[in-house]
């Protein structure tokens, strides 16, 4: 079992920037997928970024394509989501996710969640 923990969160205006991170511990990062989810006041918990093991295929939602990227160093154990030109659409709780070891081809299912950064985006 990997236990993963999030940071980074904040309050930033629109426009701006933002990373957030997740470290993983328990179990070597490099055997899983990685997600990020995120949950709006409201509404429904959605998958926004996925990255496979290696880090060399990476998928996102149309709402952040372009502006958010994700990424990992399996070395420390840890992915990252980058965020820019950042709208107040954008606040959230964000989660970090470990999925199965699939093949890209396979829909990305979160086997581990963290706890959740807040990301708030002032106007």
């Amino acid at each position: 079992q990997v236990q993963l923990v999030e940071s980074g969160g904040g309050l930033v205006q629109a426009g701006g920037s933002l990373r957030i991170s997740c470290a993983a511990s328990g179990r070597a990062l490099s055997i899983y997928r990685m997600g990020w989810f995120r949950q709006a006041p409201g509404k429904e918990r959605n998958l926004i970024a996925h990255i496979s093991q290696s880090g060399g295929s990476t998928g996102y939602a149309d709402s952040v394509k372009g502006r958010f990227t994700i990424s990992r160093d399996n070395a420390k154990n840890t992915v990252y989501l980058q965020m820019n030109s950042l709208i107040p659409e954008d606040t959230a709780v964000y989660y970090c996710t470990a999925g199965r070891s699939t093949a890209w081809s396979v829909p990305y299912v979160a086997q581990y969640w963290g706890q959740g950064t807040q990301v708030t985006v002032s106007s």
